[in-house]
């Protein structure tokens, strides 16, 4: 199970600092939402630079304007980028084919997808289908319900999976027996952490056991 690390809420050298400390324990860097929103791409173009060798997400979280906005974050050097799943299957095509001439990857968020959504979603195999407990419910409702509308078709080894929103050591184990995503996105049990270095360990330490026992 790869570790994607999530950053948001902070400032771009703020993000790399953070990273630098913990890059030994972590598999993919996720340039946040709010990142990409209030500095632009070249949060993204900043990142790569910084850590070449690692795998950089933009969630940029399209939903519409999809070819432009796929090629700008592919042109600043992202490996993924993410689109949610409730928009137009148009938009979702879009994408795929930007990311296929860039030979790069799509994230489909299923934030708010219903089930019906996810069925129609799954003729994209080469995506990677990320369930997504949003920021919101995690602060306002204290939700940690996954895959309440179509779970179930995430449990498909055709397809790959991520998953996202208030993971914690603690839950990390629950989270592999239910989903086994092949990439858990970790925000603030890493980067809010008093060490975030050994926070960023202790995952690692967990996720390489999980394997073993699989």
């Amino acid at each position: 199970m790869k570790i994607q690390l999530a950053l948001d809420r902070m400032e771009i050298a703020e993000a790399i600092e953070l990273t630098r400390k913990v890059e030994d324990s972590i598999d993919w860097i996720e340039v946040g939402t709010s990142l990409i929103k209030e500095f632009g791409v070249v949060s993204v173009k900043e990142l790569k630079q910084a850590f070449p060798a690692k795998t950089v997400v933009a969630d940029i979280k399209t939903i519409d304007n999809a070819r432009y906005e796929f090629e700008m974050c592919f042109e600043a050097g992202a490996d993924v980028a993410t689109v949610m799943g409730v928009s137009p299957l148009v938009t979702i095509d879009a994408c795929m084919e930007v990311a296929r001439r860039y030979k790069k990857k799509v994230m489909i968020d299923l934030l708010n997808t219903s089930a019906e959504q996810k069925r129609a979603l799954m003729k994209y195999k080469e995506a990677i289908f990320c369930d997504h407990v949003s920021k919101d419910e995690q602060e306002e409702a204290g939700s940690q319900n996954r895959g309440a509308k179509g779970g179930q078709l995430l449990n498909n080894p055709a397809i790959q999976v991520a998953a996202a929103g208030g993971i914690t050591l603690e839950s990390i184990g629950a989270l592999r027996a239910t989903l086994n995503p092949a990439v858990a996105i970790i925000g603030s049990a890493i980067t809010k952490a008093e060490n975030p270095a050994e926070a960023a360990a202790k995952f690692k330490q967990v996720c390489y056991q999980e394997e073993e026992l699989v």
